[in-house]
């Protein structure tokens, strides 16, 4: 009886393994830092790690969790409220969608697509909280974080895949 506990333990940690990994993620990237002008280089890596378990493991991904991803990230980062969860849930959308397209391609395909919603959803970000704002904001914040978004993809990707090879074979 007492292995049966175990085990469902253990199937259930390894189930919830991707949403506990981006919520540390987004909790990470919500760390103050005093360093002048880090803020705008902080990747999106909730982002990153959305994007990664949609494609390979969307079951351990539902949209309901990504909105309350989208919604703790965005009380984290003082954004306006669901401006996260709102582009979240369209980069889970436009993914989900295109998941098939994705498995079975080269690195390059996943890292372009992932320039591709990049693109998207920190142009979205940005019309989104300048239209709130009633303002137009500095794209260059924006860029930035893009850019550094971008650049560390590769990184975190060898590392959910490490995870997924060795965490959730038999999930």
């Amino acid at each position: 009886m007492d292995i049966t506990i175990w085990q469902r333990l253990d199937t259930i940690a390894r189930r919830i393994l991707p949403l506990a990994i981006t919520v540390m993620l987004a909790l990470a990237a919500a760390v103050p830092s005093h360093v002048p002008g880090f803020a705008e280089l902080v990747p999106a890596v909730a982002l990153i790690s959305i994007y990664y378990w949609t494609i390979f493991r969307p079951d351990l991904m539902p949209a309901l969790a990504v909105f309350g991803i989208g919604l703790f990230q965005d009380i984290l980062s003082g954004m306006p409220l669901g401006v996260n969860a709102l582009v979240f849930l369209l980069v889970y959308a436009i993914v989900f969608g295109q998941r098939r397209f994705f498995l079975g391609k080269s690195f390059l395909v996943m890292w372009w697509g992932f320039l591709l919603i990049v693109a998207g959803a920190f142009s979205l970000t940005w019309l989104a909280v300048s239209a709130l704002e009633a303002a137009v904001l500095d794209p260059m914040p924006v860029v930035f974080q893009a850019s550094v978004t971008l650049a560390i993809f590769p990184i975190f990707t060898r590392l959910f895949i490490r995870t997924q090879q060795a965490m959730l074979k038999g999930v």
